[in-house]
C-alpha cells in the first residue's frame, strides 16, 4: 500500500490522495486514505532572520510560493506573481506546427496579418511534416507543399522538409514524428514555453518546460504576434516512489494514473510528476509520462529538470536556459502518491484510455496485430524494450507485428544499436528473427488512421480460423496513445493500449499477454 505520509508542513494541498496499487480491481476506482480537505492561507509576506549574505531568490520578487508551471507563466508574462485562474499574455519561446494543422494556421496568419506579413521570429518557429507523409493522397501531399512554400517565403530556419517520398533517407532534413524530433533537435529547454498545433505537444514537459497543444486560430495569431493569452492552470502533483520493476515501463505508470483520475480528471490542470521513481526515469521515459497527460484532460505535464535533463541536452542545444522548480510551500490542487514497486503491467481496453485493466486479466483476448510506434511508443528505448522481450522468448510472433520508428534517428538506432545481452545483435536483427514486419519509414503512421494507404492502418478485419469456426478480428495491441473508435482506421477496430513490453509479449502469443511471462 502506498505511504500515507504527506509533508503538510511544507506544501499546501486542497486535496490529498493516497492510491493503493496492489490487487486493484479492473474498475477505475479510488482507494483513498487519510484524505481530507484543507484550505491553505496565502502567504502575504515572508519574514526571514537577518543574514550576513542574502542568496538570490529562485522566483524573483514574489510574495507567494508558486508551482513550476506558475513560475514559467510568470516569467513568460513578465509578472512577479501569478495564481491559478489568472489570464495573462504569455511570450512564446517555440511554436511548432506540422502538415495537418500548418496549412490552416498559415491561412489564418495571412488572413489576419496580411498576405505579405512576416512572422514574429523565423528562428522560433519549427515546422515538421510527420502525419500524412508516405501516401499517394494528393491532398495530404499538397499540405506539405503549402508548408514548403511558406517556409521559403518566410525563410523559416527550422523546416524539416521531405521531397522524396520513395526513400526517406534521401531527405537529410526530414525527421519524423514532431514531438520526438523536437527533443532530438534541441528545441526543448527547461523553463521555456513551447506551443504546438498538436495535442501531444505536452510531451516536451518532460524537460521541465510548459508545453501544450493549441488550435489553428491560436497558432495563426502566435505566428504574427509571438504571444498568446493563456489561463494559469492549477496543478495536480503525482508523487511516484519505489523501485521500478523490470517488467514495467513509463507507459504503465501513465495508464495507472489515467485509470485513477479518468480522462477528465485533469481537465485544464497541470500534472507535475515527482518522486524517486520519476527521477530514475530516462528522458525518453519521462517523455512517455508527459505525452499522455492530455488523455486525462491535462493542460500540460511537467517533470523537474535534473542532471538527466542536462546531460540529454548537452549536445543538442547551445542556447542558455534556466530551470524552475516548485516552491516548498506551493499550493497544489491535489496530490496523489504511488508505490510503483507494487504496480503490475497494464492495458487500456477499448474504447477509452481510462478503461484500465491488468494485462493478465485480458489473457483470453485474441488479437490480430501489434503496432509499435508513435510519439508515445516509437522512440529508441521503446524498440529496445520490445527487442528485449523477443530476445528473451526466442520465439516467433503469431500475429503481424508492425514497427514504425518515430524519427529518422530512431530508425537508424534500430539498425545500429546493439541490444543489451544479445551478443551484439541489433533491434532490427532480433525483429527479423522474431518474424516482425520490416521497420517502416518514420512517421506518425497508423496511430491516427490517416489515408487508406497508410502503412499498418486498420482497414479490414482479418480472418482467424479456430477448428471449424472462422473469426473476423480487428483487434490491435498498440503502444500508441488513444483507442477511440476509428482512431487507427476502421471504426470497429478494437485497440488495447499497452507498453512496448506488453505489446511484444502479446505479439508472441496472439493474445493480450503480461510481459512477465517472458521477462521473469
Amino acid at each position: 500500500m502506498a505511504s500515507s505520509a504527506i509533508a503538510s508542513n511544507s506544501t499546501s494541498f486542497i486535496n490529498q490522495k493516497d492510491v493503493g496499487l496492489s490487487a486493484f480491481s479492473s474498475q477505475p476506482s479510488f482507494l483513498i486514505q487519510n484524505s481530507r480537505r484543507r484550505i491553505s492561507k496565502k502567504i502575504v509576506s515572508v519574514m526571514a532572520p537577518q543574514q550576513s549574505e542574502r542568496k538570490p531568490s529562485t522566483t524573483g520578487s514574489v510574495k507567494n510560493a508558486m508551482t513550476m508551471t506558475e513560475k514559467i507563466f510568470a516569467r513568460a508574462s513578465e509578472k512577479p506573481q501569478l495564481s491559478p485562474g489568472e489570464n495573462v499574455w504569455v511570450n512564446v519561446d517555440i511554436l511548432m506546427t506540422h502538415d495537418v494543422c500548418g496549412p490552416g494556421s498559415i491561412g489564418i496568419f495571412k488572413r489576419e496579418f496580411g498576405q505579405n506579413a512576416k512572422v514574429w521570429d523565423r528562428e522560433k518557429i519549427v515546422i515538421i511534416p510527420d502525419h500524412y507523409i508516405f501516401t499517394t493522397d494528393e491532398r495530404a501531399n499538397r499540405n506539405v507543399d503549402i508548408l514548403r512554400d511558406f517556409c521559403n517565403e518566410q525563410n523559416i530556419k527550422y523546416f524539416y522538409d521531405i521531397k522524396d517520398l520513395g526513400n526517406f533517407k534521401a531527405n537529410p532534413d526530414y525527421k519524423g514524428v514532431c514531438h520526438v524530433a523536437l527533443a532530438q533537435e534541441g528545441h526543448c529547454r527547461p523553463g521555456e514555453v513551447l506551443l504546438g498545433t498538436d495535442s501531444h505537444t505536452c510531451t516536451a514537459g518532460a524537460f521541465g518546460q510548459f508545453a501544450t497543444g493549441i488550435g489553428n486560430t491560436d497558432a495563426g495569431f502566435v505566428l504574427g504576434a509571438g504571444k498568446l493569452l493563456l489561463k494559469v492552470p492549477p496543478t495536480l502533483r503525482f508523487v511516484m516512489d519505489g523501485e521500478m520493476p523490470n517488467y514495467l515501463l513509463a507507459k504503465d505508470l501513465i495508464l495507472q494514473i489515467i485509470g485513477e483520475i479518468s480522462v477528465s480528471g485533469a481537465t485544464y490542470k497541470s500534472m507535475e510528476f515527482v518522486g524517486s521513481t520519476v527521477e530514475s526515469l530516462t528522458m525518453e521515459e519521462r517523455m512517455t509520462l508527459c505525452n499522455m497527460v492530455v488523455e486525462a484532460g491535462g493542460k500540460n505535464g511537467i517533470v523537474p529538470a535534473d542532471s538527466t535533463t542536462h546531460k540529454y541536452l548537452a549536445d543538442k542545444t547551445s542556447l542558455p536556459y534556466e530551470p524552475v522548480y516548485s516552491d516548498d510551500r506551493a499550493r497544489f490542487l491535489s496530490e496523489y502518491r504511488f508505490d510503483v514497486s507494487k504496480l503490475e503491467p497494464l492495458v487500456a481496453k477499448p474504447h477509452s484510455p481510462d478503461n484500465r485493466a491488468l494485462a493478465r486479466e485480458c489473457k483470453d483476448v485474441k488479437i490480430d496485430r501489434v503496432y509499435i510506434g508513435s510519439c508515445t511508443g516509437g522512440k529508441t528505448e521503446d524498440f529496445l524494450a520490445a527487442a528485449e522481450v523477443f530476445l528473451a522468448s526466442g520465439k516467433k510472433v503469431k500475429v503481424p507485428t508492425f514497427l514504425v520508428p518515430a524519427t529518422q534517428k530512431v530508425w537508424m538506432d534500430v539498425y545500429s544499436l546493439p541490444v543489451p545481452g544479445s551478443g551484439g545483435k541489433t533491434c532490427s536483427q532480433i525483429f527479423e528473427e522474431a518474424g516482425c514486419d520490416t521497420p517502416a519509414s518514420p512517421s506518425c503512421g497508423a496511430c491516427l488512421g490517416g489515408p487508406k494507404d497508410t502503412y499498418a492502418r486498420m482497414n479490414e478485419a482479418q480472418a482467424s480460423f479456430d477448428v471449424y469456426i472462422v473469426f473476423f478480428l480487428l483487434v490491435c495491441v498498440s503502444t500508441t496513445n488513444r483507442n477511440f473508435p476509428g482512431r487507427m482506421g476502421h471504426k470497429e477496430g478494437q485497440i488495447y493500449l499497452a507498453s512496448p513490453y506488453t505489446a511484444a509479449a502479446s505479439a508472441l502469443t496472439g493474445f493480450v499477454t503480461d510481459p512477465r511471462e517472458f521477462l521473469q
